[in-house]
């Protein structure tokens, strides 16, 4: 792997405009840092593929919106706000390159081609195209070893169950002759009776070096229990780990439509690199009718003690609604300083501002202004439904005549996504 460098700056966002100078310089690195790592840390537009994803650019305060924000955003009119404290993230559109959709499942052809390149930060759910599944309609089995010494092998088939349950799934993989460098990838597609379908792939990886990878993604098409709606929900793992630093980050993104309008999208992310470590987590709610709940939480702290952070929210409906947030900074002596702020908007054209410091600030006022926000998803249920044409192409097993599928309404109602606990063990 080659040798990468590049001035990280890991805390998340930078609170220093916000607050009086009451509490010194801003923790923040005094020199650019060297790493080496399978990432990518190249300055935008165009990252290189292997990199750890690092952390480079990991929770910087570059006031970019996170996915489901950075597009293009409908908006209703009636009140024009200062813009709420912004958090990043945005969906990689590089198209990928046809090479990277070999079909590694041909019996008896050459052996499977490696992608193992480790997934990227902060770009969100990839599409069916982007990963390019390919199953086979026969059973493989095979392996081999190649002029190198490196080995690999292939597997596909078929698993039948209960209420017309099939799964179709495909295994690939290979490693060096000393094994320091190894890939897996699998994919699989499910259904059943009920109108069921799943289509999904996972992978992992790791080389010389030391670092890891693993990602996994997912579509599902059911029929939600309660509502009797159609709904389809996308949703993505992702996770790296130097293998020369302690550095390394976890992030879970997730979308879920239904025919009438609702949505829901949201990711919570981790990162760390050395002595320092961030957090976020955002959401978007959709109900609808018209109704809409925003809101993000992002904090980072350092192995001193010393935290930061800052979180908004904003809900609306026939244009009244509300804003509010916080930003903090605590050191490791237990100092606290704090601004909160928050707007009120009536529907007709007027908006209560007010907020407060812990350094002695106020404000409270009334002024006439125009309101904006996203009564609707950018992406919503009629573009998923586009998105996923090989998903909605899955066949399920023939449905014998007098026999009807058994749905299971003893579970409780759907939930929302709750915030995770701390990242699977190979991240800490």
């Amino acid at each position: 792997m080659a040798v990468c460098s590049g001035g990280l700056v890991p805390p998340p966002f930078d609170a220093r405009a916000a607050r009086p100078g009451a509490l010194g310089p801003w923790p923040r690195p005094a020199r650019a840092i060297r790493c080496r790592c399978c990432c990518y840390a190249r300055p935008e537009p165009a990252p290189p593929r292997r990199l750890l994803l690092l952390l480079s650019k990991a929770s910087a305060a570059d006031g970019s919106k996170p996915a489901s924000a950075a597009r293009g955003r409908r908006r209703v009119g009636l009140t024009a706000t200062p813009s709420p404290p912004s958090f990043p993230s945005s969906r990689s559109r590089r198209q990928p390159k046809q090479h990277h959709f070999y079909p590694r499942c041909t019996p008896r052809g050459p052996a499977p081609q490696s992608r193992d390149t480790p997934p990227k930060r902060d770009t969100g759910i990839a599409s069916e195209k982007e990963w390019g599944i390919n199953l086979l309609d026969e059973a493989v089995k095979e392996s081999g070893t190649s002029e190198d010494g490196s080995t690999w092998y292939r597997e596909s088939g078929e698993d039948l169950g209960e209420n017309g349950y099939r799964c179709r799934w495909a295994r690939m993989g290979g490693q060096t002759h000393d094994g320091t460098t190894e890939w897996k990838e699998t994919w699989w597609e499910k259904s059943d009776w009920t109108g069921y379908k799943e289509l999904g792939a996972e992978k992992s990886g790791k080389n010389a070096e030391g670092d890891s990878w693993w990602e996994k993604w997912k579509e599902v098409l059911h029929q939600d229990e309660w509502s009797n709606l159609a709904r389809l929900e996308k949703s993505a793992e992702k996770q790296a780990k130097s293998g020369i630093e302690n550095a390394g980050w976890y992030e879970k993104w997730w979308e879920k439509y239904d025919a009438k309008g609702w949505t829901e999208k949201g990711a919570h992310k981790y990162g760390r690199l050395n002595e320092q470590s961030w957090w976020e987590r955002w959401g978007e709610h959709y109900d609808g009718r018209g109704s809409v709940l925003k809101w993000t939480d992002k904090w980072a702290e350092t192995d001193l003690g010393t935290r930061w952070g800052d979180k908004w929210e904003e809900k609306f409906f026939a244009g009244i609604g509300s804003r509010q947030g916080e930003t903090w900074h605590a050191s490791p002596g237990g100092d606290r300083w704090s601004r909160t702020w928050g707007e009120e908007h009536f529907g007709n054209g007027k908006v209560h501002k007010y907020g407060k410091s812990t350094t002695g600030e106020s404000w409270d006022l009334v002024v006439e202004e125009e309101t904006y926000y996203e009564a609707d998803p950018h992406y919503g249920w009629a573009d998923v439904v586009g998105d996923s044409s090989q998903l909605l192409s899955i066949q399920p097993v023939e449905r014998p005549p007098g026999v009807f599928p058994t749905i299971d309404f003893s579970s409780s109602p759907p939930r929302t996504e709750e915030p995770p606990g701390m990242p699977p063990s190979p991240m800490e």
